[in-house]
């Protein structure tokens, strides 16, 4: 896996609706670039030997970063896989929705549920949003959130983004009725 770099952007909110959110809200994103495993080959019939080699590391190496650079327990989280241009779809999804990449995200934020992910094949800085959902509870709605996200310079056309995200909180000034109160 060659990773070019990582960025890490945090986020606090402290006003939402013209009134103060205190504690402040916060998000961390962290992102790594890198060189696209199946770049140049074609079409590649067997992604595993690729996701075996590089998904582990990559949810190893970003899952306690997102954490530390949230600085409080995580209660929301997502994640995300931009494609370069002369990559497929199918090449970030291959890396993030497997156990070998999550289940280190799951681990470092004690979360149960999936993470929600969002995935696409885009040119460098596209602006992307990474969903966020509660970490045991996906149906608590004041949890369901987003956060936008671009890398100025990739992906280049043959690398991917992968990304984490993590919220200490649900939205800011979040008001709506729980959905079991919905028939």
């Amino acid at each position: 896996m060659n990773i070019r770099k990582i960025i890490t952007f945090t986020e606090d909110i402290h006003s939402e609706g013209g009134r103060p959110v205190d504690p402040p809200a916060r998000t961390a994103v962290v992102l790594a670039v890198i060189e696209n495993p199946w770049a140049g080959q074609g079409f590649v019939a067997d992604l595993l030997p690729g996701i075996d080699e590089a998904a582990p590391k990559l949810g190893e190496l970003l899952a306690p970063r997102v954490v530390e650079a949230l600085d409080a327990p995580v209660e929301a989280y997502g994640k995300a896989a931009i494609v370069g241009l002369d990559g497929e779809i199918e090449h970030g999804s291959a890396l993030i929705h497997t156990l070998k990449f999550g289940d280190h995200f799951r681990r470092a934020a004690n979360a149960t549920t999936l993470l929600p992910a969002v995935e696409k094949r885009a040119a460098a800085g596209t602006v992307f949003d990474i969903p966020l959902k509660h970490i045991t509870d996906a149906t608590i709605r004041s949890h369901h959130q987003s956060i936008e996200v671009r890398v100025a310079d990739g992906p280049r056309a043959d690398e991917i983004v992968i990304g984490l995200a993590a919220a200490a909180q649900g939205r800011p000034q979040a008001r709506l009725a729980p959905l079991s109160t919905e028939r």
